[in-house]
């Protein structure tokens, strides 16, 4: 198999240590790509996903897998299953649910990363910016608040907020999030140690 990432990518990071804690990083071949927005990558958009994302899984027969939770859904059946997204029950919801809630809160901040960065400075929408950093900023509220997730098993979700917390550290150092959230920032610490979390971290911004 093959994946298209960036280290940079919080959405590749995440299939990347989805891969690590199933055992699978062996049996994938990285390959970096490049999606920056307003810049053209036709044959990615061709070849890989039309819609220009980061990361895809390209399986041996050439069939293509985009959208990081459906690689981790397809990684972790390939492992057997139920290891990091719960078979049935209650529970597979709750963990699907709150990886949805974690997803939208790193598109969020993926879009303030380019209101500054690729947006000509002349047309930045500060009220764009200020909303979406407010989703992400109450999305991190609630997992402080409701600390279920944060205690429970490994999961996908437990993977996701990782990614997110990481992100935050890597693009918005100044953001004060751990001293805002204190429950996240206890839960970022036990994650970091994790030798999968370590080898992924995204280099020098």
């Amino acid at each position: 198999m093959k994946l298209t990432f960036s280290q940079a990518s919080p959405f590749a990071r995440k299939v990347r240590i989805a891969a690590i804690e199933l055992g699978l990083i062996d049996q994938i071949e990285f390959v970096p790509a490049t999606v920056i927005p307003a810049q053209a990558n036709e044959p990615y958009m061709r070849e890989v996903n039309p819609l220009k994302k980061l990361p895809a899984l390209i399986l041996d027969n050439g069939e293509v897998i985009i959208d990081s939770y459906v690689i981790a859904e397809y990684l972790d059946d390939l492992a057997g299953g139920g290891k990091l997204i719960p078979g049935s029950g209650a529970e597979r919801w709750r963990v699907k649910s709150d990886h949805s809630l974690l997803q939208g809160m790193l598109d969020s901040m993926l879009l303030c990363r380019y209101e500054k960065l690729v947006r000509p400075k002349d047309l930045f929408w500060q009220g764009w910016y200020d909303d979406h950093w407010a989703r992400a900023w109450a999305g991190m509220a609630r997992f402080d608040r409701d600390t279920t997730m944060l205690n429970g098993p490994l999961t996908i979700a437990q993977i996701a907020l990782t990614c997110v917390l990481g992100y935050a550290d890597f693009r918005f150092p100044d953001c004060g999030w751990r001293a805002a959230y204190p429950n996240l920032d206890a839960f970022f610490q036990r994650m970091s140690q994790r030798e999968s979390v370590k080898v992924s971290v995204p280099p020098a911004a």
